[in-house]
């Protein structure tokens, strides 16, 4: 139960992830859309923990959705432009998608010997110590 919760946890922050990409999409033009939107989705990214179930379904949904709008249209136009402003939502959708895979949590060995420790015989005498 509690790993189909999880389930639906990251898949309702994949949603989040992309409904905020495209709210950053429609008011990167903006003179304050873009720093709202950036500062709205570092929010979200700090706010949640990090792990395989919480950052990294948001940051893939942002990533995923930004990725599908740099695609051009049927009309020949594209939905984000190619200005700094544009180049900056495509810049921190990279910077999501490495922070959310940066801050994974490391494996943990489940089996397996613990390492040996050294004896105390076999360890080096220091400089100052006499013999």
């Amino acid at each position: 139960m509690r790993t189909l919760a999880r389930a639906a946890a990251a898949v309702g922050l994949l949603v989040v992830g992309a409904g905020t990409a495209l709210a950053t999409v429609a008011v990167h033009e903006l003179a304050w859309g873009l720093p709202l939107a950036l500062v709205a989705t570092a929010a979200v990214m700090v706010a949640l923990p990090a792990g395989w179930w919480a950052r990294l379904p948001f940051a893939l949904g942002w990533t995923g959705f930004v990725g599908w709008v740099v695609t051009p249209r049927p009309e020949g136009d594209y939905a984000i432009s190619s200005d700094w402003r544009g180049y900056t939502v495509v810049g921190v959708a990279l910077l999501l998608l490495v922070i959310g895979i940066a801050t994974l949590p490391r494996p943990v060995r489940r089996s397996g010997p613990t390492p040996a420790r050294e004896p105390e015989s076999t360890r080096t005498a220091s400089l100052d110590s006499t013999s």
